[in-house]
């Protein structure tokens, strides 16, 4: 497979009041898996990193910012959101569930939408930022999928639908999500060629991504590395609630309890 173009990086310089940086990714909030929201309220009202970076895929679904102004859910979340924001500043990515995150409700929220793939500047060093899903190449017919309702015309169609329309499809997408996971398809894995081409010009050294559910730190060649965040689900044996540390003294996994 050939590997595609190179997208622009974006940069965020950290000021120099960060201690810590702290990444969470893939949590799928849902209201049916209460524990897991609760963990996640905890772990924002709770946190002293300097600031907080959600990597994707915060929510299970999102069908557009006005469902967070009505009672429910949504808006449960986004109280979160906002009382988190008022204690240190959030950065929100987008994931291949909640890719429809806007920014109605990042101003609401006081939460900054942070582009896919981002530069993150830190203790003198650069750290590349993803989803992750942008890099699963063999997965072509998600790839078709991920162009698709990346296109400003299908988002501006889709939101222009009645909210329980759009709940109504959203529901569908999911259960055939599930049927897929249910066959035994499982999450893809990054391209490697596209991983060392991304650090390669991004000039860092560590890709730091979700997506995949599988935790793991990948040595790849000329001394980089790809860190692979976990996911989160409260009510599993044992419970998965991970988060990712940056400080100056590198990257480290701290188990949420």
């Amino acid at each position: 497979m050939t590997t595609p173009a190179v997208p622009r990086f974006s940069e965020l310089q950290a000021p120099r009041d960060w201690a810590t940086a702290e990444f969470i990714s893939d949590l799928h909030l849902q209201a049916g898996e209460p524990a897991t929201f609760e963990a996640w309220r905890r772990y924002m009202a709770g946190t002293r990193a300097g600031a907080v970076f959600i990597l994707g895929d915060l929510f299970e679904v999102w069908v557009g910012d006005d469902a967070a102004l009505e009672p429910g859910f949504a808006s449960d979340c986004a109280a979160v959101l906002q009382a988190a924001a008022v204690q240190r500043p959030v950065f929100f990515m987008h994931g291949n569930r909640d890719f429809l995150v806007g920014d109605g409700l990042a101003r609401s929220c006081g939460v900054t939408l942070l582009d896919d793939p981002t530069v993150l500047g830190f203790q003198g060093r650069r750290w590349l930022l993803t989803h992750g899903d942008a890099l699963c190449l063999d997965d072509a017919d998600y790839q078709r999928f991920r162009a698709q309702v990346r296109a400003p015309a299908w988002q501006q169609a889709f939101l222009g639908k009645p909210l329980a329309e759009r709940k109504a499809i959203a529901r569908g997408m999911r259960e055939q999500s599930e049927a897929r996971k249910g066959s035994g398809a499982g999450y893809g894995d990054l391209d490697s060629a596209a991983v060392q081409a991304w650090l390669q010009a991004a000039d860092a050294q560590v890709m730091i991504h979700g997506h995949t559910h599988k935790p793991a730190v990948h040595a790849l060649p000329a001394g980089r590395q790809r860190v692979v965040m976990s996911d989160w689900d409260a009510a599993a044996a044992p419970p998965r609630m991970q988060v990712l540390r940056l400080s100056a003294a590198g990257l480290q996994r701290h188990a949420f309890a």
